[in-house]
């Protein structure tokens, strides 16, 4: 059985903080404002995995109220949520991502980007398309 997935997120810019998109720190003046570390990217691979499964969103399975993910790596959640798919015998085969932002640029990180979320997804990195 096939299921399609899409997820979308967003979270606000502020000075000082790190900017990390698809598990890649990228050096800017503001970073993404988030309970985890923001990563808009991750978070919404995430939610549209949740959603393709019908197990509700990231809020519900991460919710901000619990200090257990306070500044938590996203890579590691979108691990956890693999592992909800794989156990319920699904796989990921293949995934398609656009990334919303005017700046800074993000072409010099996508290969990064494609490698770290093949991995979480046990899929091969040509599998991984970011926009």
């Amino acid at each position: 059985m096939y299921r399609i997935g899409i997820g979308f997120d967003v979270h606000p810019l502020l000075e000082g903080n790190s900017l990390i998109v698809g598990g890649v720190e990228i050096p800017h003046t503001k970073g993404l404002l988030g309970n985890s570390d923001g990563d808009v990217l991750v978070h919404a691979v995430i939610d549209a995995i949740l959603g393709a499964l019908s197990l509700g969103d990231i809020g519900q399975h991460f919710p901000e109220k619990n200090p257990k993910y306070r500044d938590a790596n996203s890579i590691h959640l979108l691990n956890y949520v693999y592992t909800l798919a794989a156990n319920k015998g699904f796989k990921c085969s293949n995934l398609d991502s656009v990334i919303m932002a005017e700046k800074p640029k993000m072409n010099p990180h996508i290969l990064e980007m494609r490698k770290n979320l093949s991995l979480s997804l046990k899929i091969n990195d040509e599998q991984v398309s970011i926009k």
